[in-house]
């Protein structure tokens, strides 16, 4: 089945321009007016509306088995979720548990993930260290298409990555051309907190914030980028969340290292007033790590996007019913921490980016799709309209009006932190794979349709890094 977009204006990261765009065996055949197609071609009618690069998501959490429970959403209410908001692929993590084999953790996702409507693709979690971490990564690199590993500063006694943990994870990444990625939080500092609130007796969802104070993340910000540059290695910070992040990283690009800052949709509009509501359940299902913060910490957020010291916007979509909060009713330690985002995410960008002036429709395509797709190696497969590419496009109505809520969203679970929300701009159709996977809010993919997209090691540029760092050593010291 083929398929033809037509009377649409295209907007991609640099231009706007209108054509059409003809579809066939998943990828983009051809971009232009008049266009030549087969006679059982389906054709969708764009005018007036918006054809973009269809979302990626590179911070997902699906299935996750986490805290003592499962995430709500799976692989296939996730995708269909992210589909419906205009996201046509995502990378989620495989997260092994403690001395677990890598291998044997990256093999279960991939098969919880078979049941995906939509795109998906994997970073893997290193939270242990040994030879048989080493080797595998480098199985996962060069024949499975990883070309990321995630590293959790925080969560101490469960997940924490350490600091020998991060020079020798960081240092098999610069072997391999591949990303180190990390969650910067100082796990030290935020147990110690954790564990001081509760000896006061604050044990609801108030204390969350508290326990985390901006100190622990730019903290961790400025250690891992250090770890990162002193190794040579390039270095992505996923939800960043605070001004002292977005300094610390704003700081070493300066300087002229190679440091890239993720950030969240609901970092940039909630802020940390969410914990002090009355209704325990509204305020735990709000916690998440990193917590929302002070407003004064979007305006940094925002800042950061528009400089291009952030690159991309994720969700962390993880999420967990009213029940499954519970388990922290009386120790806010125990509260499972995530919440959902993945199908509001570029509606919530539009209204509070470019309907508010923020942003540009260009800046827009690239913060929530090409610059994921250029830092993490698959562009101009995804992340691109153009012929030859992959054909994952989202049709938008800049016009279109809704208001988010958990009465209408596909997300599996009892809650929404955007609920209320009134946006100006979504998406009318989502197609993945060149099919058409979303239509006027009816879903057509089905469970099984999206596909895994392997990742290339990043080995030329990796290389030069090695070259240079040995060129430095070999310098003789003036005397």
């Amino acid at each position: 089945m083929s398929l033809l977009i037509q009377g649409g204006t295209i907007v991609t990261h640099e231009i706007s321009y209108q054509a059409d765009i003809y579809c066939k065996d998943g990828k983009i055949a051809a971009i232009g007016q008049q266009l030549e197609i087969d006679k059982d071609t389906q054709i969708i009618d764009a005018s007036g509306k918006l054809i973009m690069p269809g979302g990626i998501d590179p911070h997902t959490h699906m299935q996750l088995p986490f805290m003592g429970t499962v995430a709500k959403d799976d692989f296939a209410a996730g995708t269909a979720a992210a589909l419906a908001g205009g996201t046509t692929s995502i990378i989620d993590f495989v997260i092994p548990s403690p001395q677990q084999s890598l291998l044997e953790a990256y093999q279960q996702w991939r098969d919880w993930a078979q049941a995906s409507h939509a795109n998906y693709s994997f970073h893997v979690a290193i939270t242990w260290w040994d030879e048989s971490v080493k080797e595998e990564m480098a199985e996962l690199t060069q024949n499975h298409g990883v070309n990321s590993f995630k590293h959790f500063m925080a969560y101490k006694n469960a997940i924490m990555a350490t600091d020998d943990i991060l020079v020798a994870s960081f240092s098999r990444c610069l072997e391999l051309g591949a990303m180190p990625t990390v969650h910067a939080e100082n796990g030290e500092l935020v147990y110690h907190l954790q564990q001081q609130l509760l000896e006061q007796g604050i044990t609801g969802p108030e204390a969350h914030p508290l326990s985390r104070p901006p100190s622990v993340e730019g903290e961790a910000a400025n250690r891992s980028i250090s770890i990162a540059n002193t190794l040579g290695a390039p270095l992505y910070l996923v939800h960043v969340s605070t001004k002292e992040a977005v300094d610390a990283i704003q700081y070493a690009q300066n300087s002229g290292h190679t440091v890239y800052g993720e950030c969240l949709a609901g970092h940039l509009v909630i802020d940390d007033s969410v914990y002090q509501d009355s209704n325990w359940s509204r305020a735990a299902a709000h916690v998440m790590s990193p917590p929302f913060r002070p407003k004064s910490h979007q305006d940094a957020l925002w800042k950061g996007i528009q400089s291009g010291t952030l690159h991309t916007t994720a969700t962390d979509h993880c999420a967990f019913c009213a029940e499954q909060k519970a388990m922290g009713k009386d120790n806010f330690t125990q509260i499972p921490n995530g919440t959902a985002g993945v199908e509001e995410r570029l509606a919530v960008l539009w209204e509070t980016g470019v309907n508010t002036g923020k942003l540009t429709p260009n800046e827009f395509v690239a913060i929530t799709s090409t610059n994921t797709a250029k830092i993490f190696n698959i562009y101009p497969q995804k992340g691109a309209i153009a012929t030859g590419s992959d054909a994952d496009l989202v049709i938008w109505d800049p016009k279109a009006s809704k208001t988010l809520s958990v009465d209408t969203q596909m997300s599996n679970i009892d809650f929404n932190i955007f609920e209320g929300m009134t946006v100006n701009g979504s998406a009318t159709s989502t197609i993945c794979n060149g099919k058409l996977a979303w239509h006027e809010g009816e879903l057509f993919a089905k469970p099984g349709d999206g596909k895994h997209f392997e990742r290339p090691t990043f080995a030329g540029y990796y290389d030069s890094i090695i070259k240079k760092n040995q060129l430095n050593e070999a310098k003789p010291v003036a005397r």
